[in-house]
């Protein structure tokens, strides 16, 4: 049953999402070189934090923070060791983030930052944070009182003109995919009803999304105006390991498996994405050889997409595009999804069995399926 839409916590956009890392230096070289991100502020040492450094990174209304510990018992560098590099902190941006804190927490959240203010030079700065699925934090941004290039500690940075470029045509965060563990998918959708406002969008049992081997089950939860999307996965049985039991295994428990990027144009972004060596999940020939019959007429040339591997999905409402990178980290856990809409609103469910295929090929290479 679907949770009622409630506009008693009002949230605007996803603010940002910050990864801790073992290296935050240089994992900013990579998500600039391989997906085009721009690296905007600092904070570090030069700028008097000791505990920390991190880096803003911006592409159209995306931005991400690399953030990692510079001690070894910093609990951000702890985070790293457990999980290898993982999304930490999903923020959101409220009209009033103690209000949003208080009405969660009355609500039966567990707060984590009670409602702080920073100030500087550009204003002052409000946020506070909730516990949400494993050690992954829900942070609220109000950002109506400060113009800064991001927060309080934050040094803009000037980018050098030959660095200079539009990215590869990302522009907005369209859904943030989280993995929980067997039994655990309907109390964090209750979660997010309860706590959060936030009301299910669609169910996919293992009857839409499994193979000869695996299973898992999701629900998408999504806020009052449907710009935050949050689906919810959790292993399901099957003869063998599943994609999210696997990343259970080696993330160390419950996180972000996936950000969803928008781009209005995945042709364009996933060659430029290739072209910087950013590599792709696998989709055999066979999968365009009755595509034209399963989606209808589309925009795209049906060969350009077959050679770049993109997947394609159509409902009520029109189609969409999307393709899945593959793990970014050492281990088996985080990727990124790149994904056009065309009038879509959903989450390509006729691609469920392709793309479960693919991770599993990718699993077997491992040796983990």
């Amino acid at each position: 049953m679907n949770a009622p839409m409630n506009d008693f916590l009002p949230l605007r956009r996803i603010d940002h999402v910050e990864f801790y890392v073992g290296n935050a230096k240089q994992s900013s070289v990579y998500y600039a070189q391989a997906f085009g991100f721009l690296n905007t502020a600092y904070r570090g040492f030069e700028t008097g934090d000791r505990e920390r450094a991190s880096y803003v990174m911006e592409q159209g209304r995306i931005r991400f923070v690399l953030t990692a510990g510079t001690t070894a018992d910093s609990p951000i560098a702890q985070h790293a060791y457990r999980h290898g590099d993982g999304v930490a902190i999903i923020a959101i941006e409220v009209p009033d983030a103690a209000e949003a804190y208080e009405v969660t927490t009355a609500r039966g959240a567990q707060g984590v930052i009670e409602p702080t203010s920073e100030e500087d030079a550009h204003g002052v700065f409000r946020y506070s944070a909730i516990q949400s699925f494993g050690d992954t934090l829900i942070k609220f941004v109000q950002r109506d009182e400060y113009d800064g290039v991001f927060a309080p500690g934050f040094k803009a940075r000037a980018v050098p003109r030959q660095e200079r470029h539009e990215g590869v045509g990302l522009v907005e965060i369209d859904h943030i995919v989280g993995n929980v563990e067997k039994g655990m998918m309907d109390y964090w959708v209750d979660f997010f009803a309860r706590i959060m406002g936030f009301s299910q969008l669609v169910h996919f049992d293992d009857r839409d999304i499994s193979t000869e081997y695996s299973a898992l089950m999701s629900k998408v939860m999504q806020d009052g105006t449907g710009r935050i999307k949050f689906p919810i996965n959790e292993p399901a049985e099957g003869r063998r390991r599943s994609q999210i039991q696997e990343y259970l295994d080696y993330y160390g428990g419950p996180g972000v498996q996936h950000v969803a990027m928008l781009t209005g144009d995945i042709l364009k972004t996933v060659r430029e994405l290739r072209n910087r060596g950013v590599e792709f999940l696998h989709v055999p020939e066979t999968y365009y050889e009755e595509l034209s019959d399963r989606v209808g007429p589309i925009d795209e040339p049906i060969d350009e997409l077959a050679e770049l591997g993109i997947l394609v999905d159509r409902d009520d409402e029109g189609y969409l595009l999307q393709i899945f990178t593959k793990a970014v980290e050492d281990r088996p856990t985080v990727f990124f999804e790149i994904i056009q809409r065309r009038g879509s609103r959903g989450f390509g469910v006729g691609n469920f069995k392709a793309l479960f295929e693919a991770l599993e090929r990718e699993q077997a290479i491992r040796g983990n399926l």
